[in-house]
């Protein structure tokens, strides 16, 4: 197994929609999943959460990276926008797909856009890191995790779970006694403790939900 699950931090002035969530700090902004049926295939679609939808606006009216925007639905503090970029708009996520990436998911934490994304192999993402180096973008690696997938098994696990599980019982983690701690598993996934635990978690659950859940409906 080689492929990549990898969470990168970024940061700069030019990325697309940072200039509007500088404007409104309160704004969460996500790209919606599968869009294609919009009429206009230039224009991108986006979530977002605010508590200010008219400093929101004003942000994209004064951000340099949107040509045009339409608020295309809205309910209580969340809308859905279409957005036309301009020529100055730095576009990561397109960079992500010229290194045969995949954006698995996108949000912003004030200006720093997180990315969570998939790679074939190492390689993408060492492209990917050179090219925000040799632009200027700050960039930060959050995790990675070589036992990644973007195919769910049977179960409905991702090859992520599969691998996290199938670690934790090879270690010995569901032992009793318990022959290996939940730190050493993560050591052995090279990834972070927490993140280890919200992995093993949250595969288990996915494991109840798709065979006792269902066995019992």
């Amino acid at each position: 197994m080689t492929d990549i699950l990898a969470v990168f931090h970024v940061e700069h002035p030019d990325l697309a929609l940072t200039t509007t969530a500088a404007n409104d700090p309160s704004a969460v902004i996500r790209p919606v999943r599968e869009a294609g049926t919009d009429p206009k295939p230039d224009r991108s679609l986006f979530s977002v959460r605010t508590s200010d939808f008219e400093r929101f606006e004003s942000g994209l009216t004064a951000d340099e990276t949107v040509a045009e925007y339409e608020c295309v639905t809205r309910t209580g503090e969340e809308a859905v926008y279409a957005f036309t970029y301009t020529d100055e708009a730095v576009l990561f996520s397109t960079e992500v797909g010229r290194v045969n990436g995949v954006v698995l998911n996108v949000e912003n934490e004030g200006t720093t856009w997180i990315l969570k994304t998939w790679f074939p192999d190492r390689d993408g993402a060492q492209r990917l890191w050179s090219y925000a180096v040799d632009n200027d973008i700050d960039i930060e690696l959050d995790r990675i995790n070589e036992y990644g997938s973007i195919v769910p098994d049977e179960y409905g696990l991702t090859e992520t779970q599969r691998n996290a599980l199938l670690v934790a019982l090879d270690e010995g983690h569901f032992d009793v006694p318990r022959g290996a701690t939940l730190g050493e598993v993560a050591t052995e996934l090279d990834i972070s403790k927490p993140a280890a635990s919200g992995l093993v978690r949250r595969a288990m659950k996915r494991l109840v939900l798709s065979t006792l859940a269902e066995s019992r409906s």
